[in-house]
């Protein structure tokens, strides 16, 4: 007899959220992100290189690109809108699913939500585990991280570092579900 549980957590795909957030947990302002810090994005392209990622369509305009070495999953209400290399779903569950089935394909754990502020909010329940840059500012913007709930704990904080660019400070913070 087979033991269900053992084989569905086998089968598990982590959803992972990669986020960088001010103080105030701001994520960015008319669609763009406010800071440049060459350690969080090359933390960001470590994370998430080779593997599966899902984000709102503005998200991927601000991008302006497809992200090398990743597989692309946009979540847009746009029926219409098409992008050439990129899964597009119309709601959050079609595309996490997706996703998931994707990164089975690929031989991998975990699929990576980056953004945007609605969809982080949308699908933080469903995150297993959270990798966030907190960067010391406070931010008047528009898009926002949601408030992380008691179902998460702490597991990992770096030492505080000074972006030598910008001269702000920042740490990486990963959170797993309890």
């Amino acid at each position: 007899m087979t033991n269900s549980t053992q084989t569905s957590a086998a089968d598990h795909i982590e959803i992972v959220q990669v986020v960088a957030i001010s103080t105030n947990r701001c994520i960015g302002k008319d669609n763009q992100l406010l800071w440049h810090i060459p350690a969080d994005l090359a933390h960001f392209k470590n994370i998430t290189t080779g593997g599966v990622i899902v984000m709102g369509r503005k998200t991927l305009e601000s991008l302006g690109r497809l992200l090398p070495n990743r597989s692309h999953h946009v979540i847009t209400r746009d029926t219409n809108f098409h992008y050439d290399g990129v899964t597009v779903s119309h709601s959050l569950d079609d595309a996490i699913n997706k996703a998931c089935a994707d990164a089975k394909a690929r031989g991998q754990s975990a699929i990576y939500i980056i953004g945007g502020g609605e969809i982080y909010a949308q699908s933080l329940a469903m995150a297993d585990h959270l990798e966030i840059t907190e960067v010391d500012i406070i931010i008047d913007g528009d898009a926002f991280y949601p408030v992380i709930g008691d179902e998460f704990i702490k597991t990992n904080q770096s030492d505080t570092q000074t972006c030598e660019k910008s001269g702000l400070t920042f740490r990486f913070t990963t959170y797993k579900k309890r």
